[in-house]
């Protein structure tokens, strides 16, 4: 291990150090937005100089500041999506515009003006209600629906462009007024930064000057709001303080501090907002460090005096502010306009993408740690599970396995025959996964290091050269997957030819890649490093690592000729990055409120578009308490995605280490994972295709229940499961909201039936977390465990039946190979419907395209909430064959149990209940 990997590692043996990051004091660009505001600069819109292009309407705006014009562009896009695009007219050179994020099929909506004059321009794209007002002086947006305005932009005239300006050196004469930052005293360039910023020891040189956008969007009648991860902060957003915006920059945050706005992993810059009848959402297409400030003025009532003796009141609707703020780049906004949350799930899922369908082993039990020694150790913690009846899917392995920090290598002493260990994974019918890292160590005998260096391909410094920093390895370059040819050869390294020892079961996991420089400022890359295009790093810095999970995805997909699905996770993100994989919350700690922390982060990805996501289970600095293990457990069983992860120097942690009654306890709750997998999976494909999420917040289940807006300590996995994990030390009883007044919940243990719209008091004990199936809805499950998702392909469903009030239920099956890419394109799959409804469990076809062979029955079937016990039990097939079934009636619950049925799952049937 070199002396700098010591020094480092040392750091981080730590909390974390909040010295070393920015607060928003410390950012110039912040600083100088934040002073523009008492200067009262406004914009006016040229609306005599509007341009109707074939997708979009055009105008100058005009600053009474600088009188420097900038290009204003509305288009209307498909699916209720307004786009506002703001640029300088005519640049010094290019400004930096996000690529690659935006699907390629996006259609445009032509917007007609349906009044106007000098003063103001109604658009309308002539099919719904919806109307965008644009007001001339000062320059305002209105978005209207149904008289209302719903959105506004730049009604608190806030609007800030920063023009790129000749560098000092070269400026013919004496000062510029071009930027409203723009000053050349030497006093405000230091206090404003610029042309320099220094933190620290730190100097970020800045090659064009000030170059910060911002604006301001109101959301009429909101006052609740969501999104813009990663942070380590509730599912509702708060308001802001001067100096306290959230920030979303991606940086490498080792035992993050918890209820707190600073940037960690991964950026979406993306809100949402919801009341009662409509949800709504902003989209901030700008890969540069961002900061988003919120205000929410409530509702008021007042008397208008003057109308006489009778006095008429008027209420004033409740309004929140949102001010945008990013260093660089242009201001380039998505309005979408709901109205419900699931369109706006599609409305977002058509600009950036959907989830990625997961291979079906993905959604098991991961085991994690830095690191697995060696092939002896991953041969004995694979032999543990079995040992002990546990099932899982996927061992990992840490930098550790590599030869010294060499990514595509294998430590030689640690890892002699990496292909027989796999082999030994393989008849297990498990899987491997490696880390891979964005880092390359400076080796001249480092193949992977010299043929980049050859091709140009690593980031440069400002001076011309390859960019280096310190990382895992020592020295290290990094890669500029920015680059296409980059992404291309990157993913070429995955071949099994060129990745000696990588077979088909070996999947990836790309860490540290926000970018991690443990010597740079703030731990990650400098500013005015250079990508390919000559673009600085401070224009793209959020989407450096979606740019890595992509060339991972698009690798291991080429290896296989295309043919099966890629399973990556990434620590991290941004907008998009949930076409390529996974992420999770990254370097974590084993205490409760990191436990209780991670339900609100994970809700925050999910209705932001990434729905595969989960947390460390257990914590990953630290030594986790029995108890607190097993409720983690608990609560991840139940969660996207489930992977258990420790740091070196902790405790080994694995599930049977802490005496047999916790071993009994994990084993249960990795157990109902694995019986959930058939409904877990079917979510997946919902959100991969239809786009709602599979960990959802109440509110989006219950739009107009106001009780669940601000609740993130239980959630809905899909519509039919409420969960609500154990998050405190010594629980016996836990005050659960049911919600929706008119729904009924059963108990998923007791089978217990409780009326919804209320707080319930459930006891609880070790071995349990209150989990709730809501009445209308069926569950398919596994009614036998295997030792890992391949050995369960031919094992038996159930069917979980809730009754609602009205004595019935629905819900849907999905199934495909659970690998390829055949369920697209070759409609190798099955949906299945099963729907309850007098007396009768049908199942039909969802989906007349799909076909795919299937062995498997329905074996088992429990029906809750019906209120008599039936005469007779028959199940009909579609050839007409008629069958008595066996049956079980429980008075006290009101809950039918069919046992040992042999219903085909491919198949129409009915079972009909007679009572």
């Amino acid at each position: 291990m070199e002396a700098a990997e010591k020094e480092e590692i040392s750091v981080e043996d730590e909390a974390v150090d909040k010295t070393i990051f920015r607060d928003c004091s410390k950012i110039a660009f912040y600083r100088r937005q934040k002073q523009q505001l008492s200067k009262k600069a406004t914009y006016q819109a040229l609306l005599g100089s509007v341009t109707t292009e074939q997708d979009s309407t055009r105008f100058p705006i005009v600053s009474d500041a600088t009188k420097t014009p900038l290009l204003a562009e509305v288009y209307g896009i498909e699916k209720n999506i307004f786009r506002l695009k703001i640029n300088e007219e005519t640049p010094l050179k290019p400004r930096y515009e996000v690529p690659d994020v935006i699907t390629s099929k996006l259609g445009t909506v032509r917007l007609v003006s349906c009044s106007g004059d000098a003063d103001s321009l109604i658009l309308t794209d002539g099919k719904g209600d919806l109307k965008c007002h644009i007001s001339a002086n000062p320059f305002k947006i209105d978005l209207v629906s149904e008289n209302e305005a719903v959105i506004s932009i730049n009604s608190l005239g806030q609007l800030y462009f920063e023009h790129l300006q000749i560098p000092h050196r070269q400026r013919p004469t004496k000062g510029n007024k071009e930027s409203p930052a723009a000053d050349t005293s030497q006093e405000n360039q230091e206090d404003l930064g610029l042309w320099e910023e220094k933190f620290g020891k730190f100097v970020d040189v800045k090659a064009n000057g000030p170059s910060s956008v911002g604006l301001d969007f109101s959301f009429h009648g909101f006052e609740h709001l969501y999104g813009i991860p990663q942070h380590a902060e509730s599912h509702q957003l708060k308001n802001t303080r001067d100096g306290d915006a959230y920030r979303l920059y991606n940086l490498d945050v080792y035992g993050y501090q918890i209820h707190d706005k600073m940037g960690i992993y991964g950026s979406v810059p993306y809100l949402l907002a919801h009341k009662q009848g409509r949800t709504v959402a902003i989209f901030w297409l700008n890969a540069s460090e961002t900061l988003v400030e919120i205000n929410t003025e409530p509702a008021v009532e007042y008397t208008l005096t003057q109308l006489g003796p009778a006095a008429a009141k008027q209420q004033v609707r409740c309004r929140t502010d949102v001010r945008w703020m990013s260093e660089s780049g242009i201001i380039d906004v998505f309005l979408l306009t709901g109205p419900t949350p699931s369109d706006i799930f599609k409305q977002y899922s058509s600009l950036t993408g959907t989830q990625a369908m997961p291979p079906l082993f993905s959604l098991g039990y991961h085991q994690c740690r830095w690191n697995y020694e060696d092939e002896q150790d991953v041969k004995a913690v694979d032999a543990g599970f079995d040992e002990h009846d546990i099932p899982y899917d996927v061992m990992w392995l840490d930098i550790e396995h590599t030869e010294d920090k060499k990514y595509f290598t294998w430590d030689k002493k640690r890892f002699p025959n990496p292909r027989r260990m796999q082999e030994l994974l393989r008849s297990k019918k498990r899987k491997l996964v490696v880390i891979s890292d964005p880092h390359i160590k400076v080796d001249p005998d480092y193949s992977v290091y010299t043929k980049a260096k050859e091709q140009g391909f690593f980031v440069k410094n400002p001076q011309g050269g390859d960019f280096q920093g310190v990382c895992w390895p020592g020295l290290s370059s990094y890669l500029d997957f920015t680059n296409p040819k980059v992404r291309e050869w990157y993913s070429s390294l995955f071949a099994f030819p060129v990745y000696q020892g990588s077979t088909d079961i070996l999947f990836i996991w790309n860490d540290m890649n926000e970018p991690s420089v443990f010597r740079g400022p703030e731990l990650t890359m400098q500013k005015n490093a250079v990508h390919y295009g000559n673009w600085e790093h401070r224009e793209l810095h959020n989407i450096y690592g979606f740019y890595q999970q992509m060339a991972t995805a698009e690798g291991l997909i080429q290896r296989s000729k295309g043919k099966e699905r890629p399973f990556v996770l990434s620590r991290s993100f941004f907008a998009g990055s949930q076409k390529y994989g996974a992420v999770w919350t990254g370097d974590n700690t084993a205490e409760w409120n990191y436990l209780k922390i991670s339900i609100p982060m994970l809700l925050t990805l999910s209705v932001s578009g990434i729905s595969f996501c989960g947390a460390d289970v257990g914590g990953f600095i630290g030594n986790p308490e029995a108890e607190l293990l097993v409720r983690w457990y608990q609560a991840g069983a139940y969660q996207p995605f489930f992977r258990g992860h420790a740091t070196m120097n902790t405790k080994r942690r694995e599930p049977w280490l802490f005496g047999e009654e916790y071993t009994r306890l994990i084993r249960e709750a990795i157990r109902e994972r694995y019986t959930l997998l058939p409904y877990l999976y079917s979510l997946f494909y919902h959100v991969h295709t239809s786009s709602e999420p599979v960990m959802r917040p109440l509110w989006v289940e219950f739009p107009n229940d106001l009780e669940t807006f601000g609740v993130d300590d239980e959630y809905m996995l899909g519509s039919a499961l409420l969960v609500y994990p154990v998050t405190e030390p010594q629980t016996t009883m836990a005050d659960v909201f049911l919600p929706g007044s008119t729904e009924v919940w059963y108990d998923s243990k007791t089978f217990a039936q409780w009326k919804g719209g209320c707080t319930v008091k459930i006891p609880v004990t070790l071995d349990t977390i209150p989990v709730f199936q809501r009445g209308g809805s069926v569950v398919p499950i596994k009614t036998s465990v295997g030792k890992s998702t391949g050995w369960m392909t031919d094992s038996p469903y159930g069917l979980r039946v809730a009754l609602s009030t009205q004595a019935s239920a629905e819900g849907e099956l999905y199934l495909d190979d659970g690998h390829s890419f055949q369920y697209l394109h070759q409609d190798q799959f099955l949906r299945r419907r099963f729907s309850f409804s007098s007396g009768v469990l049908t199942n039909r076809c969802a989906d007349e395209k799909g076909h795919y062979p299937s062995k498997c029955t329905v074996e088992q079937i429990l029906v809750l909430g019906l209120r008599e016990k039936p005469s007779c039990v028959t199940t009909h097939s579609s050839d007409g064959k008629v069958q008595p079934a066996a049956f079980t009636y429980y008075d006290k619950t009101s809950a039918l149990s069919l046992e040992r049925l042999s219903l085909s799952v491919v198949d129409d049937w009915q079972v009909r209940i007679r009572c």
